[in-house]
């Protein structure tokens, strides 16, 4: 299926909103997710998904919204789905508990913008 650039942005909001409430029910911290690889797999999949949708965005839409890290954003996807081995769960860290957050609130402004 082909999808616009909205239902790119809504499903990338959707799995942030998802993976963000996973972590917050299972109390899920820096050291669990470190730890424990039930929940790296559970967290990945979320990753995976937000990272193929960011990839997929138009060039136009993703030089409209340049604040956002799009290619950082596919990059990791790649980098997950390519060297899951090496994955340096410290970064993923960061970026579920630091960066995650500040995306989804990001995707979110957007949304409401494209709703007026």
């Amino acid at each position: 299926m082909r999808y616009t650039d909205e239902q790119r942005l809504e499903k990338i909001f959707k799995y942030s909103t998802m993976l963000r409430q996973y972590i917050e029910e299972m109390h899920v911290d820096e050291q669990k997710l470190l730890d424990d690889y039930r929940i790296q797999w559970a967290i990945t999949t979320p990753l995976y998904n937000i990272g193929e949708h960011a990839y997929a965005l138009s060039k136009e839409f993703k030089e409209q919204h340049d604040d956002i890290p799009w290619n950082i954003i596919a990059s990791l996807r790649h980098r997950l789905v390519h060297d899951y081995e090496g994955t340096n769960w410290s970064i993923i860290s960061d970026v579920v508990f630091q960066e995650l957050p500040v995306l989804s609130e990001k995707v979110k402004d957007i949304l409401q913008e494209s709703d007026h």
